[in-house]
């Protein structure tokens, strides 16, 4: 059984345990993507809700229609009978909290494909099963934090109306920081609750139990590491833009938590990143710490300002550094006039 590093390693010092590599793969359309792999060391966990929980593409195609109200009818009755998503014919007639209709009413019925969610199902198996992009699925289906779906709702698929082949789905897929940080919490039933982050990296969450994100951002923000910005935040000389700060720090380097939070994503999905945390601190924040060689805490655990949270490497890069980003919501900021002066 490997050992619980973060129990091991005493806060921003001692000697690094000897590690026992846990192969991290990432793969598009499992059954016909190619394979690429790192080794980033990590504690023993189960794979994400995206690979224990795929999704079979089975929309119900649905076409424009009108649907006069009548007796006893909710709007999540009427999405049951026409197909259609109660959000989305909610946002085509105007309605708002609570929802209110009346008899004899006349609502606009969207049409589109609606794909309904089912239990432990998340945003990022649903994107790789249609071959779509999550982030427009986000922005079509007007999501919101903290992004859990509910089981039983009628999500609305843009894109073709044609199935897509495997080879096309797998082409099409990939994965990226907003698809975790909006479409890695698996479903919910209606009235279950999100389970509570864990002190401990003992107890290890199923990557099928959604975790409750803090309610406010404690505190502020603090630097996760001490080095040379290698690349600062916006646009850099290659014409791309950099959503956060490249910090260059030697091999093995304490990476620290820069706020109070709860850890919603561990793991090396996004090849280019390598070794990937990413922290909820409530208030819409999000922080991401990228290129670990080490992993030391779990997905759903409770993490204080401060607290050794991976150890740096080169994974994903050609140099020791860390890839550290801030997002409010979806949307990437400046790290640094939120950290403290250097």
């Amino acid at each position: 059984m490997l050992p619980l590093l973060a129990a091991c390693i005493p806060q921003g010092a001692g000697p690094r345990p000897e590690p026992r590599p846990q192969r991290v793969v990432y793969t598009g359309d499992p059954t016909t993507a190619p394979r690429r792999e790192q080794d980033v060391p990590a504690l023993p966990a189960p794979p994400p809700a995206w690979e224990a929980r795929p999704v079979t593409p089975d929309a119900r195609t649905v076409t424009s229609s009108t649907y006069i109200v009548e007796s006893g009818d909710t709007l999540r009755g009427i999405a049951g009978k026409t197909g259609a998503g109660s959000e989305a014919i909610a946002r085509a007639n105007g309605l708002e909290p609570p929802f209110a209709i009346r008899i004899g009413q006349r609502l606009t019925i969207p049409g589109g494909r609606y794909h309904l969610v089912r239990a432990g199902e998340t945003g990022i198996a649903i994107a790789r099963a249609y071959g779509v992009d999550w982030g427009r699925v986000v922005t079509t289906n007007d999501l919101a934090e903290p992004y859990i779906l509910r089981v039983g709702q009628r999500v609305l698929i843009p894109g073709e109306d044609r199935p897509l082949t495997r080879e096309e789905r797998a082409a099409a897929f990939r994965i990226d920081i907003d698809d975790i940080v909006t479409g890695s919490q698996p479903a919910i039933t209606e009235r279950a609750r999100p389970a509570k982050p864990s002190a401990s990296a003992a107890r290890v969450l199923p990557s099928t139990s959604p975790v409750a994100p803090p309610a406010a951002l404690v505190g502020g923000f603090q630097w996760p590491a001490r080095g040379q910005i290698l690349r600062r935040f916006g646009p850099v000389a290659t014409g791309e833009r950099s959503d956060g700060l490249k910090i260059a720090v030697p091999l093995d380097t304490p990476i620290l938590a820069a706020a109070d939070g709860t850890v919603a994503y561990v793991g090396s999905d996004i090849p280019s990143l390598g070794g990937l945390v990413m922290i909820q601190h409530g208030g819409g924040w999000t922080t991401i710490y990228g290129h670990a060689g080490q992993l030391i805490v779990q997905r759903g655990q409770s993490v204080k300002r401060g607290q050794m949270i991976a150890l740096s490497g080169d994974s994903g890069t050609n140099r020791p550094q860390l890839h550290f980003e801030m997002r409010q919501g979806r949307t990437p900021v400046d790290p640094i006039p939120r950290l403290p002066a250097r």
